[in-house]
């Protein structure tokens, strides 16, 4: 086991950390793209100058795709993103006017703009590998209602409490990354999908969820593309 330490908010981290990966992995399978923050209750800005969800969950991911893909292509490997059904509950858009929700934050826009811009990146991706014909294979996956502690730490207090009143329907963490681990080994996958729990979308057996049309957008899809590519500064030519 090889553990590579790595920081999603900072930009120059993850360069760092996808150097080191590629010096000590020589393959690979898969890359699940997992790690999340969520309902921040004050806005937080990252030393890149993101709003912190959009930025780790986001930018933090669409740089390590980037700078890890070549390997992932050359293994003939597969990129997993990890939405969330939160990517429904917000603007429904990208609010390219205003990333950082300067004007009027709130956890939960600001969240569900996160989720939805690693969704719009992945179906993107997903388009452009197989225009190009890379040997890449691109899912999209949510863990549904899962009992983990991603709120426990910056979310206000009305946002854990509702969470405490929720999480005994909720299923548990490991039933919660099944989504995740069949989007990264099953074989038979169709692209343009959303793989989670079906039941409610929240529990139960695995398999394909409804998918909103918005997070198909291709045109709002080339332009976080261009505008991730400047912010990251990276130049991924697919």
């Amino acid at each position: 086991m090889t553990f590579v330490c790595m920081d999603l908010a900072v930009l120059d981290s993850v360069r760092e950390a996808a150097v080191e990966v590629i010096e000590k992995v020589p393959h690979i399978d898969a890359l699940i793209c997992n790690a999340a923050i969520a309902q921040v209750a004050k806005q937080e800005i990252t030393v890149d100058g993101f709003e912190s969800q959009l930025g780790v969950n986001h930018f933090g991911h669409f740089l390590l795709c980037g700078l890890l893909f070549e390997r992932i292509e050359s293994s003939r490997g597969r990129i997993v993103v990890v939405g969330s059904n939160g990517y429904k509950m917000g603007l429904k858009r990208i609010k390219f006017e205003d990333f950082n929700f300067d004007e009027n934050y709130t956890p939960w826009a600001s969240y569900a703009q996160s989720k939805l811009a690693q969704m719009v990146f992945a179906y993107e991706l997903q388009r452009r590998v197989q225009a190009t014909g890379k040997r890449v294979q691109v899912q999209v996956c949510h863990p549904g209602a899962s009992r983990t502690s991603l709120i426990e730490g910056k979310a206000n207090l009305a946002t854990k409490i509702f969470w405490k009143l929720l999480s005994p329907l909720a299923q548990s963490a490991e039933k919660g990354s099944w989504p995740e681990v069949m989007c990264a080994t099953e074989e038979g996958l169709e692209s343009a999908r959303y793989y989670g729990p079906t039941k409610f979308e929240m529990i139960g057996p695995i398999g394909e969820c409804p998918l909103e049309a918005f997070a198909l957008n291709q045109k709002d899809a080339t332009k976080l593309w261009m505008l991730s590519e400047q912010k990251t500064s990276l130049s991924w030519s697919l």
